[in-house]
């Protein structure tokens, strides 16, 4: 099987799609694969990709526990402090956001991930957890000033440089002055990256493996600046102020 680098097919159509409306579809495809998952449902793919190795482990659960981002260890949310996970899955279902004592917001587009965690993160801490809103990275349902940090982990690589730039410029517009975004990329050096992006691809999410450069030409151009950078076997977790 070829590792050729994935690009989506959407944005290099040469359809006369305005920029939102190709974001809409992109979300909406990520969004269904998500809803797939956390409903449990089965995904058809290939034999040759149920024999890659990293199936293997995606499959068993092993995967998960190899990529995630540990967004706390670079910036561990404060008592009181009150925090956007953007993006955020099911993340309340897992991580120990009780432990730190600060209020947290969430934003998500898969309606399955936001139904779960509105119907059960007050039962989990009702004063804590402030809600989960439905929308998109780039278009942030809260006032500005508001949180003290933001965090995005595991989605940034289901979109261009281009619809990251928006999302920054949105994370700016809703931190405190001082506060900090935490967020992932794919590091697509790393060895995983190309498997992962085929195996992503297949699950209906097309992946792009966007050099680190960019990256960071693009964190530079948003106007931020890296205070701490983790790698990871597969992301790279950056910790950004404005």
């Amino acid at each position: 099987m070829s590792k050729k680098p994935f690009q989506s097919r959407l944005f290099a159509s040469n359809t006369p799609y305005t920029l939102s409306e190709k974001w809409q579809k992109r979300e909406a495809q990520v969004a269904y694969r998500f809803n797939q998952q956390y409903q449990n449902k089965t995904f058809e793919l290939p034999p040759e990709v149920k024999e890659m190795p990293i199936y293997q482990e995606w499959i068993s659960g092993i995967l998960t526990g190899r990529i995630v981002s540990p967004f706390w260890e670079i910036a561990q949310p404060q008592k009181n402090q009150h925090c956007l996970d953007i993006g955020c899955g099911v993340s309340f279902l897992i991580y120990p956001w009780r432990d730190w004592q600060a209020y947290f917001y969430g934003q998500e587009i898969s309606t399955v991930a936001q139904e779960t965690l509105n119907s059960r993160g007050s039962q989990l801490n009702s004063k804590l957890f402030k809600g989960v809103e439905l929308g998109p990275a780039y278009q942030l349902n809260y006032s500005s000033d508001q949180f003290d940090l933001a965090i995005a982990t595991g989605f940034s690589c289901y979109y261009p440089l281009e619809y990251w730039s928006s999302v920054l410029d949105e994370v700016k517009r809703v931190l405190k002055p001082n506060g900090q975004f935490v967020f992932d990329i794919l590091n697509s050096q790393q060895p995983l990256a190309e498997d992962w992006a085929v195996l992503e691809t297949y699950l209906g999410a097309e992946v792009f493996l966007e050099p680190v450069v960019e990256w960071e030409k693009t964190i530079k151009a948003a106007g931020a600046k890296v205070v701490t950078r983790q790698s990871g076997e597969l992301f790279d977790l950056y910790k950004v102020r404005f």
